[in-house]
């Protein structure tokens, strides 16, 4: 692990791009449930999405995680009558790569025309005439990146991209293998992983990305821990009067100044509470302890098996 840490809030997206908050916000929760299908549907209270939605850039969040394949369709059309006409320093990245089933299942579809359609949809329900970036869900492996060659995809999100119809390309689910193959064909400004205090997988990835200015996106900041790692996190928070939820934001944007963060969430409330993250100063004896995180859950996973 790189040894920098950074306060600094703010990064720039490769080229043209506008400077945002390090804490953005995703969007996924805005959509609803409709018995055992999640993230489709309309939520209980539009309204209070819309509100949500307006207070988030009314804060200074001028960086929103979405897909038209929440809903489907839905979270895109929420953000559409809440925003637009859109700020001029707002960035919207969303992605493509999967569709949603009538039974709410999760698609995997990079053909060419499934891809194009895709984008359309998002042009369409945002109301836009052009994407700020599309990022493309890789899917060979649902829950985790797996190798394959995206040649084919990005090839097609590249010539979207020369008609003007996306400004920017990412991946999502990504392997180092799959960036280098994808930038040489089209630059990418940005990488959405699963990566958290608990699962640091991407350590060596993350540094590599840095020095060529790419932005990395951890999604599920509290995803996976084990019951010992939970209870090392709210010692922290305890100790700095602050929630685990923006202790593991904080450690985070801490951890590398390539990292924005897209914490998600239908409450106002919670939504301030994630946003105190990126004033939040974990000072050195505690990000040791923190860093230690995965290392004292395998040295407990190995004393339980002597």
């Amino acid at each position: 692990m790189t040894q920098e840490r950074t306060s600094n809030n703010m990064f720039t997206f490769y080229g043209d791009s506008p400077t945002v908050n390090r804490v953005g916000y995703g969007a996924m929760q805005l959509a609803g449930r409709d018995g055992d299908k999640l993230v489709w549907g309309p939520p209980r209270d539009v309204d209070g999405a819309v509100a949500l939605l307006r207070e988030v850039v009314a804060s200074g969040v001028n960086h929103i995680d979405t897909s038209d394949f929440y809903g489907p369709h839905i979270t895109n059309q929420i953000i559409r009558k809440a925003l637009a006409p859109y700020p001029e320093d707002l960035v919207i990245a969303t992605k493509v790569g999967a569709r949603r089933g009538d039974d709410g299942s999760w698609i995997p579809d990079s053909s060419r025309d499934g891809l194009t359609a895709a984008v359309h949809d998002n042009l369409r329900n945002l109301g836009r005439d052009v994407l700020d970036i599309v990022n493309l869900r890789l899917m060979f492996s649902i829950y985790q990146p797996a190798e394959g060659s995206i040649e084919a995809p990005i090839t097609l999100l590249a010539e979207l991209q020369q008609q003007g119809l996306i400004r920017h390309i990412g991946l999502s689910n990504a392997t180092p293998l799959q960036v280098k193959e994808a930038r040489r064909i089209a630059p990418i400004v940005c990488i959405q992983n699963q990566y958290n205090l608990a699962h640091r997988g991407d350590d060596a990835f993350i540094d590599d990305l840095n020095l060529d200015g790419i932005a990395y996106v951890p999604f599920f900041p509290l995803g996976g821990f084990s019951p010992l790692q939970s209870e090392t996190l709210s010692r922290a928070a305890s100790r700095l009067d602050a929630t685990p939820m923006q202790v593991a934001l904080a450690w985070l944007l801490q951890r590398s100044p390539n990292i924005l963060v897209i914490p998600g969430t239908s409450s106002v409330d919670h939504f301030h509470e994630n946003l105190k993250a990126a004033t939040l100063h974990i000072p050195a004896e505690v990000l040791a302890e923190l860093d230690a995180v995965p290392n004292k859950q395998a040295a407990a996973s190995s004393a339980s098996h002597r």
